[in-house]
Formats: structure tokens, C-alpha cells, sequence
């Protein structure tokens, strides 16, 4: 059974400024960068919910805390056939931080009688 309209409910909502870093090399050293689409955390206002591919039934998204991202890109949009568009963002989130990394399944029996 396909996991549908996952995520529920997307609403847009604007990051933080960032401000560029003057050297890529250097925010390679330190970070680690996430794509995905950004969402607000449903309850903590100090997290951000990266769900990294919205419109697939296998998908899954990370949780980090908004301390922890120091840089973000856009990376583009992705369209669905009914023209619902959401933004792909790249977030760069500084090593040895705390992340979640959260895999929506639909429990089952797998064994075959």
C-alpha cells in the first residue's frame, strides 16, 4: 500500500537569511549538505522538516534544528502532473549535529502461508 500525500498539507513558508560563504571549500569541511523540500516542524518551531522526495510512495525526511543549518540554496521546483509545485532546497547542516531521519512504512505481516 503506497504511502499517498506525503507529506500532508505543505505550506510555504520563508528560511532565515543566510548569508553566502566566501569559501565553498571550507563549508565542505564543516558541513554536510541535505536536498529535499523544507517544511515547518508540526510542533517545535526550532526544527525544520526536509522531506526528500515529496511526491513518491517511498519516501522519507530529516529533521534537524535550524541552529544546526548555516547556509541554503535553491536547488530548483519540482511540478506534479496537477501543478503543484514545491521548492527543492539544498541545506547545509554543520557536522556532528544532531539529525532524525524518519522512514514512513505500512506495517505488515511478511511472512507467506
Amino acid at each position: 500500500m503506497p504511502l499517498r500525500n506525503f507529506p500532508a498539507g505543505v505550506k510555504a513558508f520563508a528560511l532565515q537569511v543566510y548569508t553566502r560563504p566566501k569559501d565553498k571549500r571550507v563549508l565542505r569541511e564543516t558541513h554536510v549538505a541535505f536536498t529535499g523540500t523544507p517544511q515547518h516542524h508540526y510542533h517545535d518551531d526550532d526544527k525544520i522538516i526536509l522531506v526528500t522526495d515529496p511526491f513518491s510512495s517511498n519516501t522519507f525526511y530529516y529533521e534537524f534544528f535550524t541552529k544546526d543549518i548555516s547556509f541554503v540554496e535553491e536547488v530548483g521546483t519540482t511540478v506534479t502532473l496537477d501543478g503543484e509545485a514545491l521548492p527543492i532546497m539544498r541545506l547545509w547542516v554543520k557536522k556532528k549535529s544532531i539529525g532524525v531521519r524518519c522512514t514512513p512504512f505500512v506495517v505488515a505481516d511478511t511472512t507467506q502461508r
